[in-house]
Order: structure tokens, then C-alpha cells, then sequence
């Protein structure tokens, strides 16, 4: 299993506004791709930097949300919200409970 973890900063003011989106558009979106485990995002009120965490049965199935531009569609959601650079990430699983 890999693990993708994407952080991001948010305009402060308009955490409300991106927490909807990512509830209502970008976690449903992503839970519908080939090999989708999960995803979380947790946010800091005090900063705006945001973590989105998601499951992948494969890197394949992690590689593929940017070849076929499907995690860029999710970034343009929330793109006028973003302040700087959205970061990627991925890991394989080592151990879990």
C-alpha cells in the first residue's frame, strides 16, 4: 500500500470555504479512483497549512492521479484558496495497526 501525503497553505480567512470543497468535491472524487484505500485532511486554524493523507493499493494507482491530470483537477478546486506551492509526496506502507 502507498501512502500520499500532499501539504498545502490556505488563505486563513477562507478555511471554511476550502474545508467544503475538500469534503464535498475532492475526497468523493478521489474515493471513486482505481485503488483508493482512503483520505483524510486535517487543517491548522492558527497557520492554514493544510495535510491531505491518502491511500493507494499501488504507486501505480498514486502515479496515475497525475498522469491522467485527476490531482491537478483537485488542486485547480482549491486553487484560488492556495498560498504558495502544493507539496506531494509518496511513501509505502512500513507497518500498521
Amino acid at each position: 500500500m502507498i501512502v500520499q501525503l500532499t501539504r498545502a497553505r490556505y488563505v486563513l480567512d477562507r478555511l471554511d470555504d476550502v474545508q467544503r470543497i475538500i469534503q464535498d468535491a475532492v475526497l468523493p472524487a478521489a474515493k471513486q479512483q482505481p485503488g483508493c484505500h482512503g483520505a483524510y485532511w486535517g487543517i491548522d486554524r492558527e497557520t492554514g497549512a493544510g495535510i491531505g493523507i491518502s491511500f493507494w493499493e499501488t504507486r501505480a494507482h498514486a502515479e496515475a492521479l497525475v498522469t491522467s491530470g485527476f490531482y491537478q483537477e483537485q488542486i485547480a478546486k482549491v486553487g484560488p484558496l492556495l498560498l504558495g506551492d502544493v507539496e506531494r509526496e509518496l511513501y509505502e506502507v512500513g507497518a500498521q495497526v
